[in-house]
């Protein structure tokens, strides 16, 4: 099994019942792929090092996620380059 962490940065102004549907939409993608999600870390609205699209804050998610196989990040990165509610995402694989 692999283990990755998958980091992304939800738009701010979007009301809060967007946010969590957002981040659940994303849990689903991710399940629906044969991914095992071991832990979802809500870390709040957080100033960004850099301006990202004109937005200086935004709202940080981190999935712990296990899977057989890449199919699940494949699709996370394809989904979240075309949903226009990311501002950035990071998958990092990680090394046991």
């Amino acid at each position: 099994m692999n283990k990755y962490e998958i980091m992304f940065i939800v738009k701010p102004d979007l009301e809060e019942a967007n946010i969590k549907s957002v981040m659940e939409s994303m849990k689903t993608l991710v399940e629906e792929k044969g991914a095992k999600v071991l832990e979802v870390k809500e870390m709040g609205q957080r100033e960004l090092a850099y301006e990202i699209n004109k937005y200086k804050m935004g709202y940080y998610f981190l999935f712990v996620i296990e899977s057989e196989n890449n199919d699940a990040t494949v699709e996370f990165d394809r989904v979240a380059l075309i949903n226009e509610n990311i501002i950035r995402h990071l998958i990092v694989k990680v090394e046991e």
